[in-house]
């Protein structure tokens, strides 16, 4: 492909590849392919759902960007105020949570390929290793580096694992049944489950600095966001969808990161070795790519507050290089090294503590754009939000919000019973 017309295309699509990588993982894996073995192909309508859901919450996102020029967090700081101090608390705690629970994955990865002795030792030294290795990418190559690596990542996460669920050969009438709205019994769940696993939840934030990176704004840049984010939200859809099939289609049981490392096995007896390995390399690109993304992506929100709080955010600094200043720095130093010490914890807390994490975020998302997005002297009558998203926007803090607390009444009564 000649280099003028690649570099156009990773123009085009970059933001789309940092989300698609950003928001898949080892969560997306573990839920996905429990659900897919608990309730049945029956329950694989809740990845689109959730999938729509997501672009909805990232589309008001994009909406408020390209209709003001600020991000969602400039806006949150200049208009609601009241925001900004548990919103920090909130990246605070989430980043200490998603960098011990990524390292993990990372580690649980690397050691099912190469191990160093136990297993509980390689999970160690394979997750500092992956998160060192990401805070070298992230420090020497920046934006433009990143988007090639994670092209690659994504590619090769998005092809290993649908390959893997088209080996398995599963009842295609069957799939496409499963894809009309239904809940089948001790489902209800799983469903719930999907629509909140996939799509992530930080990433949705941090999109609004990769489409800032691109120059986009005003309309044409509503349409260039709509573009990648279907796009982007097409892979996690066919990817999750993909994920729930094999589960369906192989018999496993438990929780945690390890869960993965037996999903591997029984793949490679269904399929042979090629099946395990397969879905390994899969496995890994998605755990690696998001730990990259997230690296990238929390250092930025960091520093845009620290520098917001200081008077002048991101966006009035001009064409300063972000990924060089001290803020950013700093905290991708202590984000890599830091959460390593959670890795002595076991993978089903981190995973536990990672999901309420990130349900606590969404509701939150879904009300304030309501607010923001339906004032027309803050984003101009082109930009206002429509009644049907208005609608979906509803539907979406109802559901995040259920979620959110079903979440942590099921963390309290693990807590109670420990």
């Amino acid at each position: 492909m000649p280099v003028g017309l690649r570099s156009r295309l990773l123009s085009k699509t970059g933001p789309a590849i940092l989300l698609t990588a950003t928001s898949v993982g080892a969560g997306d894996i573990l839920t996905g392919s429990l659900a897919g073995a608990e309730a049945g192909i029956a329950v694989v309508w809740a990845v689109p759902a959730g999938v729509f859901l997501k672009w909805t919450l990232n589309e008001g996102i994009a909406r408020w960007q390209m209709a003001t020029g600020a991000t969602l967090l400039e806006g949150w700081m200049t208009r609601l105020g009241w925001i900004q101090w548990p919103f920090l608390a909130y990246l605070l705690l989430f980043t200490l949570v998603v960098g011990g629970m990524l390292s993990s994955a990372c580690g649980v990865a690397g050691a099912a390929v190469l191990p160093f002795g136990d297993l509980d030792r390689s999970r160690f030294l394979w997750g500092a290793i992956h998160s060192l290795a990401g805070l070298a990418l992230v420090w020497l190559g920046g934006y433009a580096l990143l988007k090639r690596v994670l092209a690659i990542c994504v590619g090769s996460m998005f092809f290993t694992v649908t390959l893997t669920a088209f080996l398995l050969a599963p009842d295609w009438m069957e799939v496409a049944r499963g894809l009309a709205p239904s809940i089948p019994a001790s489902g209800a769940g799983w469903v719930a489950a999907l629509i909140g696993a996939v799509g992530g939840t930080v990433a949705l934030i941090s999109y609004g600095y990769w489409i800032r990176e691109e120059g986009r704004s005003g309309e044409q840049g509503l349409r260039d966001c709509r573009f990648d984010l279907l796009l982007s939200y097409a892979v996690i859809g066919l990817f999750g969808i993909a994920v729930v099939i094999i589960g369906s289609r192989v018999r496993v049981s438990g929780q945690g990161a390890g869960l993965a490392v037996l999903l591997a096995d029984q793949l490679g007896a269904s399929l042979g070795p090629a099946g395990r390995w397969i879905f390994l390399a899969g496995f890994w690109a998605a755990v690696f790519s998001a730990l990259l993304g997230v690296w990238q992506s929390i250092p930025y929100l960091f520093t845009d507050f620290v520098w917001l709080r200081q008077g002048r955010g991101i966006a009035q600094r001009g064409q300063i290089d972000v990924g060089r200043s001290l803020p950013y720095r700093a905290c991708l130093v202590l984000m890599s090294t830091i959460p390593l010490a959670l890795l002595r914890w076991p993978v089903q807390q981190l995973q536990l503590a990672f999901g309420i994490t990130g349900a606590m975020l969404l509701p939150l998302l879904a009300a304030t754009l309501l607010i923001m997005n339906n004032r027309r002297d803050w984003v101009g009558r082109k930009f206002r939000s429509s009644l049907a998203m208005n609608t979906v926007l509803v539907a979406a803090l109802l559901l995040f919000a259920w979620m959110g607390w079903g979440e942590m009444a099921q963390a309290f009564r693990k807590w109670r019973i420990g």
